[in-house]
């Protein structure tokens, strides 16, 4: 079983940044593919980043140019960057684990999930 806790959010101007983080247990998490989703209200989890064992990487349209996903093994985290923040941005933003290392987009691909933190942008 794989624990993983998001830090990090919270309230910000749109155009300014958030980094965060997501800290893993176990050590296996260098043979993970981790992600991020976000969710709001009423609607469904949606894809936001995600890197896989090798380091590649994948974005959603919506955020590509702006957020940055990475991780440190050594730490066992992941990060998400986010720059250029846009009230469209407002989200509560999980990140997830995947036991197979290969890139994914989709939620139900994922096997570990985190508890999720707020990100609110306002204009």
């Amino acid at each position: 079983q794989v624990q993983l806790v998001e830090s990090g959010g919270g309230l910000v101007q749109a155009g300014g940044s958030l980094r965060l983080s997501c800290a893993a247990s176990g050590r296996t998490f260098s043979t993970y593919a981790m992600g991020w989703f976000r969710q709001t209200p009423g609607k469904e989890r949606e894809f936001v980043a995600a890197i896989n064992r090798d380091r590649q990487t994948s974005y959603a349209d919506s955020v590509k140019g702006r957020f940055t996903i990475s991780r440190d093994n050594a730490k066992n985290t992941v990060y998400l960057q986010m720059d250029k923040l846009k009230p469209e941005d407002t989200a509560v933003l999980y990140c997830a684990a995947r036991n197979l290392g290969l890139l994914a987009t989709r939620h139900y691909e994922y096997d570990y999930w985190g508890q999720g933190t707020q990100v609110t942008v306002s204009s």
